[in-house]
């Protein structure tokens, strides 16, 4: 590691990532898309470098150069209604330029649902105007509580076919033994991902949550290597280290409340909303977005692995949405939560108020909702959001105090 903190790695590990892309197909080998939480292991394993066009857009849209993809494309026909990081990708499938770094054409299209349908439609148009091969993932919604065996077999017979199509593609013989070693450090990726975000349960938290979202792009990008998997541990032990000493997430300043946020960041607008919050002292702790990354399972498990890419936040039914964010409230000591109604994502927002209302009628925990969008800087207002943060620490302290009656 050359005594590199893990932020100097994270920058260089997505830079090679990008770059590797762009080498791989100059040098004439294929280059995949995929959505953000699909089987990478088996792309990984046939060798095929994987960008995800979700991550390029939210970099995209970090960067605050959204707004003219958005407009290109919603120039060439494409709804204002859609999803905005298809907005984007779409627009840069044209204009294949961007200040947040390029990514080549891809050679193949990899479609997983688990996220939202949205994806299919978004994923199927690229390649009907890429003319390329589109392996699909068809992922189904657990109304259950639990995975259901007929869904775990469903899935699982869908990886087997992906085999098959992707030896079609590559013109190569599946690697089993290279799987179950990519399965491994996948798995532990996700792990120590996971165990380092755990850090935050600490007070005051070591973590700025904030930086939750900036790592997550390697947990996207780098989950079946073991350059991800080294830098999240590395993470870990950097955290583990300044919860040790008592450190806060902060230079300058004290956490005075710990707060959840719920949703997709506002990557245009991600400084204007952590600023607000350290104004008032809010650190945002956790999250039920970046969880979604923790997909574990055991080495050479197939039916493991197909349960694990059913089991992601957004593909899960209300109840389990509810207990879910009542554990993240008594594990990490939460004071509020935020959900932010994001106007591109449909699954997550059409019940976030009834979420939000059986969360707070079982902890007594005060919520605020604000609008925004993930990657489209117009549907966000500053004012608003402000205004909202401003009610929340209104409520959470007047909590603070009722509690502190209570005990008198």
């Amino acid at each position: 590691m050359d005594n590199k903190t893990s932020k100097q790695l994270l920058g260089e590990l997505l830079d090679r990532h990008y770059a590797g892309a762009m080498q791989a197909k100059q040098e004439g080998k294929l280059v995949a898309w995929a959505t953000s939480i699909s089987p990478q292991e088996l792309l990984t394993t046939m060798g095929i470098h994987t960008v995800y066009p979700e991550n390029h857009a939210a970099a995209i849209g970090a960067r605050k150069c959204a707004q003219e993809f958005i407009d290109y494309s919603e120039g060439h026909g494409y709804s204002s209604d859609i999803c905005s990081y298809a907005r984007v990708n779409l627009a840069y499938m044209d204009i294949l330029n961007s200040e947040a770094g390029n990514i080549p054409k891809p050679d193949l299209i990899v479609c997983c649902n688990n996220i939202c349908n949205t994806v299919i439609k978004w994923y199927e148009n690229i390649a009907k105007e890429l003319d390329i091969p589109m392996i699909l993932f068809d992922i189904p919604f657990n109304h259950e509580y639990e995975i259901s065996e007929q869904n775990t077999n469903y899935i699982k017979k869908q990886f087997l076919e992906a085999i098959l199509q992707l030896e079609q593609i590559t013109n190569q013989k599946f690697d089993y033994d290279k799987l179950t070693e990519v399965m491994k450090i996948s798995t532990e990726t996700s792990i120590w991902w996971k165990k380092a975000a755990l850090q935050a349960r600490a007070v005051p938290s070591p973590l700025n949550g904030f930086d939750l979202f900036n790592y997550m792009a390697t947990i996207v990008c780098a989950r079946g290597t073991k350059e991800g998997r080294d830098l999240f541990k590395l993470w870990y032990e950097e955290l583990g280290e300044k919860a040790k000493q008592g450190a806060g997430p902060w230079r300058e300043g004290q956490e005075l409340y710990r707060v959840m946020w719920d949703g997709i960041a506002c990557w245009p607008h991600l400084a204007d909303t952590y600023k607000v919050l350290k104004k008032y002292g809010i650190n945002m702790v956790t999250s039920t977005y970046p969880d979604s990354w923790y997909i574990v399972y055991d080495t050479d498990d197939l039916d493991g692995m197909a349960r694990a890419y059913s089991s992601n936040y957004v593909n899960r039914n209300l109840d389990f949405g509810v207990d879910n964010i009542t554990k993240l409230v008594e594990d990490y000591r939460l004071d509020g939560i935020i959900y932010h109604s994001n106007r591109s994502c449909k699954l997550m927002d059409f019940r976030q108020y009834e979420v939000q209302r059986r969360v707070e009628e079982r902890t007594g925990v005060p919520s605020v909702v604000f609008d925004g969008d993930q990657t489209d800087p117009r549907a966000f207002s500053l004012a608003q959001y402000e205004t909202r943060i401003q009610a929340l620490v209104e409520m959470m302290e007047a909590r603070k105090y009722r509690e502190a009656e209570d005990h008198e």
